[in-house]
């Protein structure tokens, strides 16, 4: 990459590193900025571990891109000696930025929807590769805008795999004093009794960030680490409140279900009824279903809708086309993926 990179600021902390964003200028007078995610030596094995992650993904739906096939070794802006990780940059910044830009942090419900769906798109690759995010929260998902015709059209993309795992590991960093595999408000029960990562670890966090988008407010608002461990010991979950549709609480109890196994796939939440389409949207709806065995994973893929809310600009889910040429080349990207 050219070595005329420009710091614009500062966007944020992962597991194993700071993130800035970057401008880099071509010979032409043109430039392009990337998200620079940048590592003391000291985790510069974390980084890479990301990085395999990253390039076992590349060309998966929802998942942010990184550039290159290894890390860049540098001089940080305090001179000292960093490796860093090339990514795509996000221009809306991450979900908990969107979510500060509505009334009270509540998003609109179809919009809920569709960013659950691409969430759940996005776990079906990570899954599928034998892999278990451990640490899905607003601040690891990004937005970007759509790229189509449409400026109101905004797509979602998952990020930081500093503590991802395979599946049936355990973190190294786990113990009974530290009893969580990431981030404590979006863990599950079984991450405080073993620590051993399941693929349902990523579902239970799909629940609480369901709600959080709904209420506005993170799951277990006000209470501390030690506290969460003893509500999760004593068979509690985030309360979900009367004001949730009974579609979506049931959407979340299921993510929510004591026994992992409850829970289910992100596959096959694809197909919880909180998702399926409405007959009364289907004049504004496009909606393609790719049908495959639970091995594959494949999902639907996407739904066009439009809604309004005076918060702020009418916003669109991205229209894939549904043209059977274009559908076929969108589903063999997915299951090339996967496969």
């Amino acid at each position: 990459m050219e070595s005329n990179g420009e710091l614009v600021k500062f966007l944020g902390e992962g597991a194993y590193g700071a993130v800035h964003l970057v401008r880099y200028i071509l010979s032409d007078g043109s430039f392009y900025h990337v998200a620079v995610k940048g590592s003391s030596p000291t985790n510069r094995d974390s980084l890479n571990r990301e990085l395999k992650i990253l390039r076992e993904l590349r060309g998966c739906p929802r998942i942010v891109t990184c550039f290159g096939d290894s890390l860049e070794e540098g001089l940080g802006y305090d001179r000292r000696k960093v490796y860093n990780l090339i990514l795509e940059y996000a221009p809306e910044g991450s979900l908990s930025d969107f979510m500060d830009g509505y009334i009270d942090r509540k998003l609109p419900e179809p919009l809920i929807k569709d960013f659950t769906r691409m969430i759940l798109e996005g776990l079906v690759s990570i899954h599928g590769h034998g892999y278990v995010h451990c640490d899905i929260k607003p601040d690891n998902l990004l937005v970007f805008p759509s790229g189509g015709d449409d400026d109101d059209s905004y797509e979602l993309k998952i990020s930081d795999f500093g503590v991802t795992l395979e599946v049936g590991d355990t973190p190294d960093y786990w113990s009974i004093y530290s009893p969580f595999v990431g981030s404590p408000r979006y863990m599950p029960p079984e991450s405080v009794e073993n620590g051993v990562v399941k693929e349902t670890l990523d579902l239970w966090s799909l629940g609480c960030l369901v709600l959080e988008m709904y209420t506005g407010e993170r799951p277990w608002e006000g209470a501390d680490n030690d506290r969460i461990e003893a509500l999760l010991l004593g068979g509690k979950a985030p309360e979900i409140p009367e004001s949730v549709p009974c579609d979506a609480r049931e959407f979340i109890q299921t993510c929510f279900a004591r026994n992992p196994e409850e829970r289910g796939s992100a596959f096959k939440l694809w197909f919880h009824r909180f998702l399926l389409l409405r007959p009364r949207e289907e004049d504004k709806v496009v909606a393609v279903v790719a049908a495959a065995g639970e091995k594959r994973d494949s999902l639907p893929l996407r739904i066009r809708g439009a809604w309004k809310d005076i918060t702020k600009k009418p916003l669109k889910a991205k229209i894939f086309p549904s043209k059977p040429q274009k559908f076929k080349k969108i589903l063999n990207s997915l299951l090339g993926c996967l496969g």
